[in-house]
């Protein structure tokens, strides 16, 4: 187990596991119904649906992970504690195995239901949410639960596999056949050669081989197939801070909302180490953990969030101004809404330094996550960037790498980067400013970079470094390639017009394109911050309504 599970346990070990009262057990029966089970009866089967929350009032259950033949036992639940986590309240199949130590009762409490107590009861509502993100947290830095993924740690398709995961906030383990039995039996035991390797095991026992993101999201219930003949209120493309914030204000005001994501919640925003000038999170938090309650208080409220799910068109209405959108998603049906919020952001800035395809994944980064700091402990890293996003992964990396080379174009970091991470990158003894200077090339063998150049602009020295990862945080452009022929007017850059200056109130989000609004970085004159993308995405639903509220009847 590790440091961070340890001190999980120590430190908030009953709210992890929090024990309600006889009386708070009887507020629980208002919102389900009493289900019993004999001894050896399963409550939960990994993989499968599970049918909500199950509040035990008498006998025991014994919490279990399970990957083939490999069985670990991570808990046992008694009277007054209850059955689940975070994948409950968002739809995931069972994680666990839950079965009956000897003859249990229990309150089953459905999923829409949960919403509801959660809303009327907010002081239960609150110890549980906290129980559900705390458990999640745990089964994450444990490995309990989840999909096993086999290969050779460090490969570009496990670091993919594992990033995706990561960020996600799923639990998952790796097993490298090298170094742990485990994964030789099982591959004996699903009569897979080593070759075929990487594979990833579901939860539901299911084989994949080398899975694309959205097939390994549809084996752990973030991607579904969506109902192409239901008619959202409004669906929102991206789950970056304005496409979280808006899912959650207008699903917690009762409108029904799709959010379609093409790979992560979080956007950029969710790849940074740490805020810490965000309102309200004084110490600084993860971006990562922002988005990560961002995404359950939206499954909180009832909307319905798809990942791995690009968006790869929006379509002309057939019907005309008064018609429904229609959104076409890659490889799965259409979705429906009466209007549509832009929120799908930016997508990395690839610098224009040959052969940079080659070693993406594997030796060239566009974020810096604790995968990331593993892969290159105790190594020299150069990281290119003068942002705040680049500060805070220079800042995080510090602690893990031998030392960090920060490459800037310009004269310093005074233009672009906040005062409080420039004097904590002074203050930082391996971490080394090196100022009008740039990439140059980059080269390795195979899919393995091991050495970068640069060049100082003022001078014209150059120099090369072994160097085996290269982390670039150099920007984005606007993801706007697929609204092509939408009928959504660009500007010269790409971004998104809206139809009124900032402040006009009811008309700052428009497009050109009825019922189609924009919001956070994608937007045209936005303000490119996380804090701007948030309060974008809250602003907006009210315009939202007075739109739905002109609609014709029926539409």
């Amino acid at each position: 187990m590790s440091n961070q599970a340890t001190r999980l346990i120590e430190e908030r070990g009953e709210q992890i596991l929090p024990t309600f009262s006889a009386d708070e057990r009887e507020r629980f029966k208002a919102f389900g119904t009493i289900v019993r089970f004999e001894k050896g009866a399963r409550l939960n089967t990994t993989g499968e649906p599970v049918a909500g929350i199950f509040v035990l009032l008498a006998g025991h259950v014994t919490v279990r992970e399970r990957h083939g033949t490999i069985i670990n036992d991570l808990t046992e639940l008694g009277p007054g504690q209850f059955l689940a986590e975070i994948g409950q309240l968002t739809g995931q199949p069972a994680l666990v195995d839950a079965i009956a130590k000897d003859d249990v009762e229990a309150i089953l409490i459905p999923t829409d239901r949960l919403r509801t107590l959660m809303i009327t009861e907010p002081e239960l509502g609150e110890r549980l949410m906290r129980a559900l993100i705390l458990r999640r947290a745990l089964l994450i830095e444990t490995g309990a639960g989840g999909p096993l993924l086999i290969g050779r740690a460090g490969s570009a398709a496990i670091v993919r596999l594992q990033s995706f995961l990561l960020r996600n906030a799923f639990p998952h383990q790796l097993l490298d056949p090298q170094d742990h039995p485990e994964a030789r039996q099982l591959l004996d035991q699903f009569g897979l050669k080593p070759d075929a390797l990487p594979i990833v095991i579901c939860p539901d026992g299911e084989v994949l081989h080398d899975p694309s993101e959205a097939e390994i999201a549809r084996c752990i219930g973030l991607l579904r197939d969506i109902d192409p003949e239901k008619l959202y209120d409004l669906a929102i493309v991206g789950a970056g801070p304005a496409g979280l914030a808006a899912a959650v204000y207008a699903a917690s005001e009762g409108l029904s909302v799709l959010l379609l994501e093409s790979r992560v919640f979080g956007g950029q925003a969710g790849a940074s180490a740490r805020i810490e000038n965000y309102l309200g999170f004084p110490t600084g938090i993860s971006g990562q953990a922002l988005a990560g309650r961002a995404y359950a208080q939206a499954h909180k409220f009832g909307a319905e969030m798809l990942l791995a799910a690009p968006v790869t068109a929006l379509p002309k209405q057939r019907g005309g101004k008064t018609g429904p959108h229609r959104l076409e998603v890659e490889d799965n049906q259409p979705a429906r809404a009466r209007a549509v919020a832009l929120a799908c952001g930016a997508v990395y800035r690839r610098p224009a330094i040959p052969g940079i395809e080659r070693f993406e994944t594997s030796g060239v980064h566009y974020w810096a996550s604790p995968i990331e700091a593993r892969l290159c402990a105790g190594e020299e890293v150069a990281l290119v960037g003068g942002g705040n996003s680049a500060g805070q992964a220079a800042v995080f990396l510090s602690r893990h790498v031998a030392h960090v080379h920060l490459l800037v174009r310009g004269a310093g970091l005074a233009e672009s980067m906040s005062r409080y991470l420039i004097d904590r990158i002074a203050a930082i003894p391996n971490i080394s400013l090196l100022t009008r200077t740039c990439v140059t090339a980059i080269g390795g063998s195979d899919d393995q970079l091991e050495w970068v150049s640069w060049r100082n602009d003022s001078t014209g020295e150059e120099v090369r470094r072994a160097i085996r990862h290269l982390f670039l945080f150099i920007g984005a452009d606007p993801n706007t390639a697929w609204l092509a022929h939408s009928g959504v007017a660009l500007d010269e850059r790409g971004f998104v017009r809206t139809g009124a200056e900032p402040g006009a109130e009811g008309l700052r989000f428009t497009t050109s394109r009825d019922g189609v609004f924009a919001i956070g970085d994608v937007r045209a004159g936005s303000t490119k911050r996380m804090s701007a993308a948030v309060g974008e995405g809250a602003q907006l639903v009210q315009t939202v309504h007075a739109y739905l509220d002109a609609l014709p009847q029926g539409r």
